[in-house]
């Protein structure tokens, strides 16, 4: 198709044939605008290239040139009832196209997305979800999130003709999240709060790991205008490498699918954002995304004060073979619920297949305790590049059992994190929330459904 048949021009209105020149060529660009017809998606965009059907119809009839070329030319006096079934077929099509637009809700259609984001539902609008949750299966119900829009600041983005940006789209800002029934809540929740202070929410893009394929039209209702696409994660790649840990909940298969994040992502994307489900980000996440990383492969905050020791068990340290791997380092604690990852020198040097090493020696050795965390600080500890402590606030979760509460570590708060055993969302609905949960209430979109 050549410039003047662009889809632009279609949707303008600004290309409209003439009878002179209308000939074989044109009438075979007037049947494929026919089926390019079909595949636009607004009812606006729909009847303006009427206009232009009905146009090209009417210059057909009209038009000397339009004729059947057969082994013997017929004369124009032949041709003219040819030309009449011609338009009346025509005729037909574009009336019943007419009524089924006009009559019809499904042809009116929208993706998903903009089917919602075009209702008149309002903010307490709710679509339950049954998920299953081992033997019980389990009701969720969220609220939908109020609209984010770009800033002006954010200026001009690039994107294709539907307006839409793909995943490869070089502007976008690459979030992964896991989403597991059990942490279901947060999750959401941390997505709110990234939309809610972000000065480009249009502009960043997240990436839901799974292990439940029923998640994605609950976020997709609560987020109508969220850019997202899910990633299903098989259990069984990491369960005959996952060894019993001190807290049940740290051998879930979900939490090692940050580990195949550069197998699962496509390759267009460079550089992620790994984010626990029980976290709320409070301030621009562009800023941690920005954060150069130097000739590392990962960034987070490191805690250079703490016992790292203690993240391994006494057969560990009376070993060569095993504390050898700290040699030439200067290894700190990190936490690897927020992480900031180049994928391209992760698969370059692949450092899943590392971690799955270290996952192999300690199910035969017993090397440490903490799940999914000492495979990391084994490949990276020493080589992590340092990212502001106010990026993860950590700890604030406590412990549920003793009834502990944790206040914030001192100095700025971009993010604050729940990691530990107690939940803010388990606290509230226990009615006994301590101090810090309040911060993370405003962003809860959960509703229990009645």
């Amino acid at each position: 198709m050549d410039s003047s048949l662009s889809p632009s021009s279609f949707l303008k209105g600004s290309f409209v044939p003439t009878a002179s020149g209308l000939r074989y060529r044109e009438k075979e660009r007037l049947i494929r605008s026919i089926l390019h017809f079909l595949s636009i998606k607004t009812l606006v965009d729909r009847r303006g290239t009427l206009g232009f059907l009905s146009s090209s119809l009417a210059s057909l009839v009209t038009n000397p040139l339009f004729e059947f070329k057969s082994e013997e030319r017929v004369q124009r006096a032949e041709v003219f009832p040819l030309k009449m079934m011609w338009f009346m077929r025509f005729s037909g099509l574009l009336f019943a196209i007419m009524v089924m637009i006009l009559f019809s809700p499904h042809f009116q259609s929208f993706p998903p997305a903009e089917a919602i984001r075009s209702s008149h539902h309002d903010g307490n609008h709710r679509v339950p979800i049954l998920i299953p949750a081992g033997d019980s299966p389990r009701l969720f119900s969220f609220r939908k999130a109020s609209a984010f829009n770009n800033a002006e600041e954010c200026g001009f983005r690039y994107r294709n003709f539907s307006g839409k940006s793909s995943v490869c789209d070089p502007f976008l800002v690459h979030v992964a999240i896991t989403l597991d029934v059990h942490y279901l809540r947060g999750s959401m929740a941390a997505v709110h709060s990234i939309l809610q202070h972000s000065q480009c929410p249009e502009d960043i893009f997240f990436h839901f790991l799974v292990s439940e394929t029923q998640l994605e039209i609950l976020v997709r209702s609560t987020f109508p205008k969220l850019k997202f696409k899910v990633y299903y994660f098989n259990p069984e790649i990491v369960r005959n490498l996952i060894s019993t840990s001190v807290r049940e909940a740290l051998e879930h298969p979900l939490n090692y699918a940050r580990n195949y994040l550069a197998d699962l992502l496509e390759p267009c994307v460079r550089r992620v954002i790994y984010l626990d489900s029980d976290l709320i980000v409070v301030d621009d996440i562009y800023k941690l995304w920005s954060t150069s990383l130097g000739s590392r492969t990962i960034g987070a905050p490191e805690y250079c004060h703490a016992n790292f020791t203690r993240y391994f068990t006494d057969k560990f340290w009376s070993e060569k073979r095993y504390y050898g791997t700290f040699d030439g380092r200067k290894p700190c604690y990190f936490n690897t619920g927020v992480i900031v990852i180049d994928l391209v020198k992760w698969r370059r040097f692949g450092f899943t297949k590392r971690i799955e090493r270290w996952m192999e020696v300690q199910k035969h050795n017993r090397i440490y305790e903490l799940g999914s965390l000492p495979p990391y600080l084994l490949v990276f500890a020493g080589h992590v590049a340092p990212i502001e402590h106010r990026w993860n606030q950590h700890g604030l979760g406590g412990d549920n059992v003793k009834g502990s509460c944790r206040d914030l570590h001192s100095g700025p708060v971009s993010l604050l994190h729940w990691s530990g055993s107690g939940k803010p969302w388990a606290r509230l609905d226990m009615k006994a929330p301590c101090p810090i949960d309040a911060v993370w209430s405003p962003y809860d979109l959960y509703r229990p459904f009645q």
